[in-house]
């Protein structure tokens, strides 16, 4: 087993960086493209064999260090009682439409086990026989319930943090049962073969930190304290702030927007950190791509804990030849001195 990820998010010293993609198993692969035509995305996230294919298909394109499950965050929706469809542009949009983000009692009670057993198939599928550990992942309760509310991302957003200013009390109930929900489908993706697990809060980053901390991380450190209890490795998606850093995770894993260096200051170098190449670089060209790998290697100074990756996903035009040119310099890299 490779297991350069795993010692990483220990801040273990490691014999190179680890590198693995946000996105990675996805629209930037022809092979990916390919499958699309013949098959809708949740048919292929529903198929454990199809999900475990999918989850594989990197490998032939570029020697990442771990596997991330193909699945979306919204997932659990259905399992909770939400029919979902996936329309291009806007992401998952709820069938019928939510009354509202305080139409909080249409959420039923699930056991993940039961009703998400398609995706644990998926990991056992993978676990099997992979080099690479598998990352499993789950949405924080703010990024998830972003996508209950109508309209386009900009207008969810501001509509879910008038929610949780204007009416704390039923925020509370929803973000509970997300955090004790979440938290058992990532115990069960664990259980089931997966050595890390990523929790994405990808739209935190609209809130201020008084905020986050207030209303927001009372309940993603919820989740992530269970999976702690449980000794299981996790990377936490979000925001390069101490109030991001507080609710937990082994690992920070931030965006591109602030140098990887001043990030880690920010959240602690007691803390791994993932990140955080612009995915712009890899619609740039190879020869501004590796520019781009070389000054966040250069940033993190060979200190134990760093986990190079995109600051976001991969964007669907991104080359493969490029990427795996990334891949190679990340490989190469040799820390000054």
């Amino acid at each position: 087993m490779n297991d350069l990820l795993l010692r990483a998010l220990s801040r273990e010293p490691v014999e190179r960086t680890p590198v693995w993609f946000m996105r990675q198993a996805g629209r930037c692969l022809p092979a990916y493209r390919e499958l699309r035509r013949e098959r809708g995305f949740l048919e292929l996230v529903r198929d454990p064999e199809a999900a475990a294919r999918v989850t594989r298909l990197p490998l032939d394109y570029f020697e990442v260090d771990a596997l991330v499950l193909f699945m979306d965050l919204s997932t659990p929706f259905e399992a909770a009682g939400i029919e979902v469809e996936l329309r291009p542009g806007v992401g998952p949009v709820p069938l019928p439409p939510w009354g509202g983000l305080a139409d909080v009692d249409r959420l039923r009670p699930f056991e993940p086990r039961e009703r998400l057993g398609f995706v644990l198939e998926a990991i056992r599928l993978l676990a099997a026989d992979a080099e690479q550990p598998v990352i499993g992942f789950v949405g924080a309760p703010f990024t998830l319930c972003s996508y209950l509310a109508r309209g386009t991302r900009d207008s969810r957003l501001a509509q879910l943090r008038a929610f949780l200013l204007g009416s704390p009390g039923l925020w509370d109930r929803m973000a509970a049962f997300w955090a004790e929900h979440l938290a058992e489908f990532a115990i069960a993706q664990h259980e089931a073969g997966a050595g890390a697990i990523q929790v994405f809060d990808s739209w935190c980053g609209v809130l201020d930190p008084e905020t986050y901390r207030s209303r927001v991380l009372p309940y993603s450190g919820r989740l992530l304290e269970r999976l702690a209890e449980r000794g299981i490795p996790t990377v936490h998606y979000g925001a390069a702030h101490p109030a991001f850093a507080e609710a937990g995770g082994d690992a920070i894993s931030v965006d591109w927007r602030t140098p990887l260096d001043e990030a880690w200051d920010r959240i602690g170098r007691d803390r791994a950190i993932q990140g955080n190449l612009d995915p712009a670089y890899m619609l740039a060209g190879e020869e501004a791509a590796r520019a781009g790998t070389r000054d966040v290697l250069r940033r993190a100074g060979g200190r134990p804990g760093h986990i190079f990756n995109v600051g976001h996903g991969l964007h669907p035009d991104s080359d493969p030849a490029v990427i795996s040119a990334v891949v190679d310099e990340v490989r190469r890299w040799k820390p000054e001195g």
